[in-house]
């Protein structure tokens, strides 16, 4: 289906701005999970409750890094959401046969945005 891993990941990114859930299903494999700070190793089935109701709402999605290790690849990207928020995330994926098997999620600032003081 897909010649490579990064054509993957530039479909899935494409998929969460079109909110288009049956091309997405067909990209995750049956047995793929989902980790995030909020996600500890989720099914496919609880992904898809948790996190895709935020498809579509994104104004942009702007893959800034694609780093390419075999059947792995780290992403870097800024997210614009259409309400003004933003965010820049990492995401390392890993696929075979055409399929994402896992996302692994590390959540970030937006460039130059604000950092939060610790409490205490």
């Amino acid at each position: 289906m897909f010649a490579s891993i990064e054509e993957l990941v530039r479909s899935s990114f494409d998929c969460y701005l079109t909110a288009d859930r049956l091309r997405l299903e067909m990209l995750l494999a049956q047995d793929f999970t989902f980790t995030s700070p909020y996600d500890d190793h989720i099914d496919r089935k609880t992904y898809f409750e948790r996190c895709w109701p935020v498809a579509g709402t994104f104004e942009k999605l702007d893959l800034q890094h694609l780093v390419v290790s075999e059947n792995r690849c780290f992403v870097t990207y800024d997210a614009t959401w259409k309400n003004g928020n933003r965010a820049r995330n990492t995401e390392l994926f890993e696929a075979s046969e055409g399929q994402i098997h896992s996302v692994e999620v590390f959540f970030g600032l937006p460039s130059g945005g604000p950092v939060s003081q610790p409490p205490g």
